[in-house]
């Protein structure tokens, strides 16, 4: 019998306060038969226009356009919302934010998370056989039942929320900057709005706490390391295997630059694309060599490029919200604009998804937990609803088209937080509130609501600059169209089993490595 040497004995473990009988995550070997491995990576806060297979202009993702070359890339995929836990949750549950209960982000204090009556991926997976990891961003509440062991993954190793969330000892590139963890009595320096003093950003493996503050710098190696241990390792213990990687790129903070990491003179942005290209090749390295034609891969975004800070923020390529961006703010992440929402997405499976095929398919972080637990064999969880598609099919080149009707719920911008105010269908889209985030310029833009909503056709104005005339027969077409399709999901999600997140705070329980030390610093550091 195969074993997998991953196995945390926790005795008497005090996590945030509460204490937690023994735990083993051992994992006994089982016979895979033809149930295939999947690596979900998913990319923070990336611009569609960063991916050089998408947009010319880019030079510094040469693993992912290899990637697009051996496998199928999406040119229309949406993150399920256009901010960190309302996607990632979507992406773990296969259900929109008022279904599932997460509609904005969790906090350093939250005392909850994604709602415990929520099934995850990970959990369906393990109980199907699979040996579940996640390496990476959580964001999905980290205090006690809440943290990625009690939500499916027999292995953890990241940090529990966004890495801008805590103060480092080398705080790398943000706008504005941020200063470093203090040390002693020393004084921190008057801070940023957004800036993090009194705890220091935490590494967890599994349970514990291995580093606060975690070195910045050194995380791209060790993410890649765990990632390629643990598919290593998944790959002898006779059972297949899912690992979730939550990339710390390309969220501000951005690391600091080691002076070999890139052409001289070269922006701290493209210099740490090129790490996370670098990080992604090894464990794509990793897959071809241990399991290369039963493994899964699937890469994309959480949502687009954070504008607001201005040269670390990435590219939305072609779709630059023209109509919110003349009337001020940012059509990029936080909004419903295509540039919040609109990101990259490569499948990559040899012998299985069809070579250097481009797909227009409109396709959505929804759709990834209903068509793994297809293609694993296993069921749908039973009485609730679900807004992802089973899109087996369009990965392996037999259909052409995915979803009708998408739905963006708001994140910030405008609008109640999770609410469906912006319809897609087909190739139209329309708002029923508009609002633009925070700009470089620190221009945020005015809400607005519109009774009868702004329609555009993508097709022919990507850019999203000039609204169908609403006295012509197109619009006339269209408008009754999207109506009914959005008293539909609301209709649906009223006779849903919908959960609440618990999104109250408690400073007692942040991570904390030792509270008796400035910003909770571990002994050893």
């Amino acid at each position: 019998m195969a074993w997998l040497s991953l196995k945390v004995w926790l005795v008497g473990l005090s996590f945030l306060g509460c204490l937690y009988p023994l735990v083993d995550f051992s994992f006994s070997g089982e016979t895979r038969g033809q149930k295939p491995n999947f690596v979900i990576i998913l990319a923070d806060d990336m611009g569609w226009g960063d991916l050089g297979a998408n947009w010319a202009g880019t030079k510094d993702t040469a693993n992912l356009d290899r990637m697009a070359a051996e496998g199928t890339r999406f040119v229309d995929f949406h993150a399920a919302a256009s901010t960190c836990s309302p996607s990632r949750a979507a992406l773990l549950t296969g259900r929109l934010g008022l279904r599932n209960g997460v509609t904005h982000n969790f906090a350093v204090t939250s005392v909850g998370g994604l709602p415990l009556n929520e099934t995850t991926l990970a959990e369906v997976l393990r109980g199907a056989g699979y040996v579940t990891g996640m390496i990476g961003k959580w964001h999905l509440g980290h205090h006690g039942s809440h943290h990625p062991n009690f939500r499916g993954f027999d292995y953890y190793f990241g940090v529990p929320y966004s890495h801008d969330m805590g103060c480092t000892d080398t705080p790398g590139y943000n706008h504005p900057p941020c200063p470093a963890c203090p040390r002693g009595d020393r004084p921190s320096r008057n801070l940023e709005r957004d800036c993090y003093s009194d705890v220091a950003l935490p590494l967890y493996e599994n349970l514990n706490i291995v580093e606060q503050p975690l070195n910045l710098s050194a995380l791209a190696q060790k993410y890649a390391e765990k990632a390629t241990q643990f598919i290593q390792q998944a790959s002898t213990s006779g059972r297949p295997f899912l690992l979730y990687v939550g990339l710390a790129h390309m969220h501000v903070p951005l690391a600091g630059t080691p002076p070999s990491a890139g052409p001289r003179g070269q922006r701290p942005y493209s210099v740490g694309l090129r790490e996370m290209d670098h990080l992604v090749g090894r464990i794509k390295d990793t897959v071809d060599l241990v399991g290369k034609n039963n493994t899964f891969l699937w890469f994309t975004g959480d949502n687009g490029p954070w504008a607001q800070k201005c040269e670390l923020a990435g590219s939305v390529g072609p779709f630059t919200g023209s109509w919110q961006a003349r009337r001020g703010g940012s059509p990029a992440k936080q909004t419903t604009w295509e540039g919040g929402h609109r990101v990259p997405a490569l499948a990559y499976w040899p012998g299985r998804v069809p070579v250097n095929v481009t797909s227009a398919a409109l396709l959505s972080v929804l759709d990834i937990f209903p068509t793994v637990l297809a293609l694993a064999g296993a069921p749908l969880p039973q009485g609730r609803r679900f807004d992802g598609l089973d899109v087996s099919r369009v990965l392996f080149g037999q259909a052409q088209t995915g979803h009708r009707v998408l739905f963006h719920p708001n994140s910030g911008a405008a609008g109640e937080d999770g609410a469906l105010q912006t319809v897609r269908l087909e190739q139209y889209k329309a708002f029923y509130v508009t609002g633009g985030a925070r700009a470089c310029d620190g221009s945020v833009g005015p809400e607005r609501h519109h009774e009868r909503p702004l329609i555009f056709d993508l097709e022919a104005d990507l850019a999203e600059a000039a609204p169908l005339d609403r006295g012509g027969a197109e619009y006339r077409a269209v408008l009754p169209r999207v109506a009914a399709a959005l008293a539909g999901v609301l209709a649906d999600i009223a006779r849903d089993r919908v959960s609440r997140a618990d999104y109250s705070q408690d400073p007692s329980v942040r991570p904390c490595c030792d509270p008796r030390r400035p910003a909770c610093r571990c002994r050893a550091a």
